[in-house]
């Protein structure tokens, strides 16, 4: 255990652990991927659309139980975390699998509520986990990490969709057997390297190390862009009807998934190098050292002195809060809440896009969920780097791409609403771009608002938008909405074909959207101070370099 933590403090140890988090977040997102076996649920359970939707929010509601991973944070190490987040998925996504797989009889319906939220909250413990400590591990790099973490977390919808597609033919019994192993064997390795960096070695950044991190972030999202083009190229060329083709691209994703562990390797390699140019310059540099280690030391205590002095009764934004000090904030209300009309909405279609494609006259769906996982992808993981470009350029704050998401989603669900040839096609795209614009931009987005000390817990707090917006938008809004257009079915369940079908659901989550904009844009007027002294600090910082 000694060594594990010796590797973790060291700069490639640091960077091997960001590529096991990137293995995490590729299996996190399974909780996305309810579509691809709901209707083998709804079937073999006889379900109305109402009880199917109940479900899926069952599924959300295991996220509001993130607050205990949250609390876990501050007082687990990150391997625990990890631990009891994989077996509560195998628990959770195995007991379906049972059902679905016909291994056992359908389970009664609130025990198949209690499963399902387990595997909905087991995602919380492998987030946490992961977002936490990185965000501590790379404090100057927020926006990129952020990016790259839950862009993986968006292609980890497609990677189990086309993997199922490849080599189980779309099965959702053998779908659900790989979402319960999966997670499971990759967090194995996590635990191993994953760990959160003793604070000095963080401090000691020079120029050449920022340019190092620099590349290596460039590196990663070009590798995580090559995955999204070619599981793009694999669900538009249908090369899963041809068998042997699937094999090859199966092998070759997963080469592509692996290829990240080269960066730790680039790093280590450099710093080997350093190091041995240090040992020849050492004697030379020892009186430097030493002068420059007592000017440090004055100008660190010089700050801590002063902030001794000043005692504040409220923290101001910028720094760090408790959880009672982030509620009583209107900008934490603001955030929550514009959050809350753009994810909630966004996972309104994802739950339903099964129902949707099927009232639309489509056979087969699962293109729609690879189609709006991937573009996730692309929205998530250039929101975090562009976002973080223009606060060092000009200050601009990071709520403005929230508002930005939040009319081009409204936009979106007024395509889907008109119903015209494609426009599921087009809608799945754009929502995914958008959600996944939103989960980027607003986790760097309360670490900046509110800090890090709490910022588990901070961010498990605003994740319960998930459950409570799954519940709002698609149980009681879309199924309600979907119920009182369809017909019964001779199983007891129920059915409906056409535009109508979930139309006025459409209309309904674009005005909710535009809610969210203007929320957004009074957030980024709130915050502008607050972004010019970050761009400040980052220009500062800089010069001193």
């Amino acid at each position: 255990m000694d060594a594990l933590e010796g590797i973790a403090g060291t700069s490639w140890g640091k960077w091997l652990g960001f590529v096991t988090a990137v293995w995490v977040q590729c299996i996190s997102g399974n909780n996305y991927t309810f579509s691809n076996y709901s209707d083998a649920i709804k079937t073999l359970m006889g379900l109305t659309q109402l009880q199917l939707n109940s479900l899926s929010v069952a599924k959300d509601i295991g996220k509001a139980f993130g607050l205990l991973a949250g609390l876990a944070s501050d007082k687990l190490p990150t391997p625990v975390i990890l631990l009891l987040g994989s077996v509560e998925g195998m628990i959770g996504y195995g007991a379906q699998w049972l059902v679905v797989s016909k291994t056992i009889k359908p389970l009664p319906y609130w025990q198949m509520c209690v499963v399902l939220c387990l595997g909905g909250n087991s995602t919380t413990w492998m987030n946490t986990a992961v977002l936490v400590t990185c965000m501590r591990n790379f404090r100057r790099n927020r926006g990129p990490v952020s990016g790259i973490l839950k862009g993986y977390v968006g292609l980890s919808t497609a990677i189990f969709t086309d993997i199922c597609s490849a080599l189980f033919a779309d099965d959702p019994a053998s779908f659900l057997l790989m979402l319960s192993i999966a997670p499971a064997l990759v967090c194995a390795v996590a635990m191993l390297f994953l760990r959160e960096s003793p604070k000095e070695s963080l401090d000691v950044q020079g120029e050449e190390s920022e340019q190092i991190d620099g590349r290596c972030f460039a590196a990663i999202n070009t590798l995580a862009v090559g995955i999204a083009i070619y599981l793009l190229g694999f669900d538009l060329t249908g090369l899963s009807s041809n068998k042997y083709a699937s094999k090859i691209f199966v092998a070759v994703l997963f080469i592509f998934l692996i290829s990240p562990a080269s960066v730790p390797i680039y790093v280590a390699i450099i710093g080997k190098k350093k190091r041995s140019e240090l040992d020849v310059e050492a004697p030379l540099l020892i009186s430097q050292g030493n002068a420059d280690t007592v000017i440090a030391a004055t100008t660190v205590a010089e700050p801590a002195v002063e902030l001794q002095k000043v005692k504040k009764q409220r923290p101001e934004i910028g720094e760090d809060h408790t959880i009672v000090e982030v509620v009583k904030t209107t900008e934490f209300w603001i955030l929550f809440v514009s959050f809350l009309c753009g994810v909630g909405t966004g996972l309104a279609v994802m739950n339903n896009l099964g129902q949707m494609g099927v009232a639309m006259g489509y056979s087969d769906v699962s293109i729609f969920v690879s189609m709006t996982s991937i573009w996730g992808f692309f929205g998530r993981i250039g929101s975090g780097t562009i976002s973080e470009h223009f606060i060092k350029k000009n200050g601009l704050p990071r709520p403005i791409w929230n508002a930005a998401s939040q009319i081009l989603m409204a936009i979106g669900y007024v395509v889907m609403a008109l119903a015209l040839p494609g426009s599921l096609f087009i809608g799945s795209i754009v929502v995914g771009i958008c959600y996944g614009v939103r989960l980027a931009v607003s986790v760097p987005t309360a670490s900046e608002l509110f800090g890090l000390k709490y910022y588990g817990l901070i961010y498990n707090i605003l994740i319960l938008n998930l459950p409570l917006g799954s519940f709002l938008f698609s149980g009681l809004l879309a199924g309600l909405l979907y119920d009182s257009q369809a017909t019964k079915t001779p199983d007891g369940g129920n059915s409906c074909v056409g535009a109508h079908c979930y139309r006025l659901v459409f209309i309904i989550m674009a005005v909710a959207c535009l809610v969210g904009f203007g929320l957004d844009l009074l957030l980024s007027y709130r915050t502008r101070g607050l972004y010019r002294k970050i761009q400040a600090s980052k220009r500062s910082q800089r010069l001193l370099k």
